[in-house]
C-alpha cells in the first residue's frame, strides 16, 4: 500500500469516522492520501465526496495493475498529488472555481516525464473503452519540467473531455 506522510489532525481527518491514516478505499489507496494537502487548512469531504473518492479508486487500481503488467516492475505505486479539496484548499491552491476535487471526483497523479504522462493516459483511455464507462476529464498537464494527469470521474453526465495543457 502506498503510504503518505498524512498529518491528519492539521487535516481535520481525525474528525471524520471513515478517514484514518489506514482507511482503505481499494488495496492500494487509503482515502487519506486523497486528501491530503501541503496548505493548513481543513480538508475533509463529507459522504457524497468520500463515495466518489471510493470511485475513483476503482479507476486507479485498474491503472496501477495495467501499468505494472506492461511497464512496470510488478508493484510500482500510483503517486497522487491531489485529490479532495475542500473550498478553501481549493482557492488556496489556485484551483478552478467548479474543480471537480471539490466533489472528490477528481485525482492529480504525478507523472515522472511526459513518456508516463501519455502511457497513463492510454491506460486509462483503453479502461475507459474495455469498461464502457466514461469519465469526465483526462487532462495531460505540464508545469515547467513537471508532468501530472489530471484525471476526473463523476456519478453521471461524464463529458469525456481529453486535452494536453501547458
Amino acid at each position: 500500500m502506498i503510504s503518505n506522510v498524512v498529518n491528519n489532525k492539521q487535516a481535520g481527518l481525525s474528525e471524520h469516522p471513515h478517514l484514518t491514516s489506514s482507511s482503505e478505499a481499494t488495496p492500494h489507496f487509503t482515502l487519506a492520501e486523497l486528501c491530503k494537502t501541503k496548505v493548513n487548512l481543513r480538508n475533509v469531504p463529507n459522504e457524497e465526496q468520500v463515495e466518489n473518492l471510493k470511485r475513483l479508486c476503482g479507476w486507479l487500481e485498474q491503472l496501477r495493475r495495467r501499468w505494472n503488467n506492461l511497464y512496470g516492475e510488478g508493484d510500482d505505486p500510483i503517486v497522487i498529488n491531489s485529490g479532495f479539496r475542500s473550498p478553501e484548499v481549493n482557492k488556496a491552491v489556485g484551483g478552478a472555481t467548479l474543480s471537480n476535487h471539490l466533489t472528490g471526483c477528481a485525482v492529480d497523479i504525478r507523472c515522472v516525464g511526459i513518456e508516463q504522462a501519455l502511457r497513463y493516459a492510454v491506460i486509462l483511455l483503453d479502461i475507459s473503452d474495455m469498461n464502457r464507462e466514461d469519465y469526465d476529464e483526462l487532462l495531460i498537464e505540464q508545469k515547467a519540467h513537471s508532468y501530472w494527469i489530471h484525471f476526473a470521474v463523476k456519478a453521471s453526465c461524464n463529458r469525456r473531455r481529453t486535452n494536453f495543457i501547458r
